[in-house]
């Protein structure tokens, strides 16, 4: 059998819409989609990801997707141009009445229809009966970003991390305990780094603090900074970054980097800035400290160095539940990685957001945390 042309239904989950498109084997050229009013950004975003890979796109507007009679009549208008039966209708998306009514009318004409599993990541024949399809894993983070509606997506173009910073944040956590309070106050110098010289005074002498010198002497050799009497001077705006609390950031994106291959995980990126327009309104700036995608699913991951103010661990969660929700969809994934623990009642409210949480001790492990997450879901 050889489909040539999908019907859509566009809907807010666009995925399930994207991925068989994706797919090679399924050697798709054309797609029809079902758009209602409310779905015309939606639908922008697939036709601005297929048109560059030369898939064709045409839009067909539905008045309204509550009347079945008319969708059902509509599909089959559209059915009398393809006699050879080589299109299918992909019924996962729209509302359940478009999905009935356009069932119904492939049905009536035995065309094939398939559906999309939503956990699965599997192509599900509805007609003819044949055997499920798994899905190629081709997405990439920038389109699965695009297709939820970002209007631009900036991702610094890293190519790894660099290995005196793996060292680094390698032994930083491996000693946990001991810099934990240091790396609070180096977080702070930092901060305060913020001027054109990327300099700033240490307060504490070296017998005062001999701890804190001692972490400061980790990311000097790390080539992140140096010393001058009781003067902290970073090597330019990264190196602050990194003493910042950007650590935490890049050592989870190398422990990704190495779970790349033999987890099959599609695309991984750090520093992630998204740009959208929500219904039109004003730009919102979103930014994620490290994304991945695998089986075409987004996996979010949060770092934060910094203590909690009083009560505002929780803020840090729906923060983030929001931001999956907006950009992840129904099947997105979230984990915050704290260098700092959260209260009993933030970790009972992260289990009830569905969001995986790792923090201080726990952090010597995180390869093996994070792969644990990522393992398949078949």
């Amino acid at each position: 059998m050889t489909i040539t042309t999908h019907l859509i239904l566009v809907s807010a989950q666009p995925i399930p819409n994207l991925t068989p498109l994706l797919d090679d084997s399924l050697r798709a050229q054309k797609v029809l989609m079902l758009v209602s009013t409310d779905m015309q950004e939606r639908s922008s975003a697939l036709e601005a990801i297929l048109k560059p890979r030369g898939i064709k796109v045409e839009r067909h507007w539905v008045n309204d997707p509550w009347d079945a009679a008319m969708i059902s009549d509509q599909v089959l208008d559209i059915l009398t141009q393809y006699p050879n039966k080589d299109i299918a209708l992909n019924a996962t998306g729209g509302t359940k009445l478009m999905s009935i009514a356009a069932y119904e009318a492939f049905r009536s004409g035995d065309f094939p229809v398939f559906y999309v599993h939503p956990e699965h990541d599997r192509l599900i024949w509805v007609t003819p009966r044949q055997a499920p399809v798994e899905l190629a894993n081709r997405l990439k983070i920038k389109d699965y970003l695009m297709a939820y509606g970002a209007e631009s997506v900036t991702i610094p173009s890293v190519l790894g991390v660099p290995e005196p910073v793996r060292q680094l944040t390698q032994n930083v956590l491996t000693d946990i305990d001991r810099y934990a309070n240091e790396l609070t106050t180096l977080n702070y110098l930092a901060y305060n780094a913020d001027n054109p010289r990327l300099t700033v005074d240490i307060t504490d002498s070296p017998a005062a603090r001999p701890r804190l010198w001692d972490l400061i002497e980790l990311f000097e050799c790390a080539g992140l900074c140096s010393i001058t009497g009781q003067q902290l001077s970073f090597a330019n705006e990264e190196a602050r970054f990194i003493a910042n609390g950007g650590w935490l950031e890049l050592h989870t994106y190398g422990l990704c980097l190495n779970l790349k291959k033999s987890l099959d995980i599609q695309d991984v990126a750090a520093n992630i800035t998204i740009k959208r327009k929500p219904g039109g309104k004003d730009q919102v700036k979103n930014e994620i400290d490290v994304a991945l995608i695998k089986e075409n699913r987004l996996h979010l991951i949060e770092c934060k160095t910094k203590r909690y103010e009083q009560d505002k661990d929780a803020d840090v969660l729906y923060k983030l539940d929001s931001l999956r929700d907006l950009v992840g969809g129904l099947q997105g994934r979230a984990m915050l990685i704290s260098f700092n623990d959260l209260k009993k009642t933030s970790r009972a409210r992260a289990k009830e957001l569905k969001i995986t949480v790792h923090c201080k001790s726990e952090l010597r492990n995180l390869q093996q945390h994070l792969s644990h997450w990522l393992k398949p879901d078949r």
